[in-house]
């Protein structure tokens, strides 16, 4: 009998909680997973199908810029194409070791100054335009979102989503 009994291990009950409440933390987790997964696909398709159709928008523009310049040089004529629709102006702190030209035009923007003036004419003079990477590098170090009320900090596009599904 004592060897039967031996055998027989007691678990405490709390164990046993402790077990089962695991038990279903993995399940819960693995759920998750699987669900973060299938979404992910879902986005990546529209991701990818997004990325086709501004493709086709991008080559279409491209062909009709090509027709326009052609149709006025039939005619004796220029095309003159129409100028960019955005500007990026960054304030910064100095203007120690920077380059000339760039010293210049944050001049004649006046963003040395406090008060900040800005005409039309400046852009002929602006040839630096902004790429991806750094509009992106710009949004996550100084891009916020407003979320229950609180301001999070963009890290990525997922605080977007959350706030769209809200």
């Amino acid at each position: 009998m004592a060897a039967a009994e031996a055998k027989a291990v007691v678990v405490p009950e709390s164990v046993l909680k402790k077990r089962k409440r695991e038990e279903q933390w993995a399940a819960d987790k693995k759920e998750k997973a699987v669900a973060e997964k299938k979404k992910a696909v879902e986005s990546r398709k529209l991701i990818f199908s997004r990325a086709k159709q501004y493709a086709q928008e991008y080559d279409a523009q491209e062909k009709e810029l090509v027709q326009l310049k052609r149709e006025a040089r039939m005619k004796g004529g220029f095309y003159v194409s129409p100028e960019a629709k955005l500007l990026f102006v960054v304030r910064i702190r100095g203007i120690n070791a920077m380059h000339p030209k760039t010293r210049k035009i944050l001049q004649l923007l006046r963003l040395r100054q406090v008060g900040l003036y800005f005409s039309f004419w400046i852009c002929g003079s602006m040839q630096i335009y902004p790429n991806l990477k750094s509009i992106r590098e710009l949004i996550y170090k100084r891009g916020y979102g407003k979320l229950n009320k609180q301001r999070i900090p963009l890290t990525n596009n997922k605080v977007i989503e959350e706030v769209g599904q809200l």
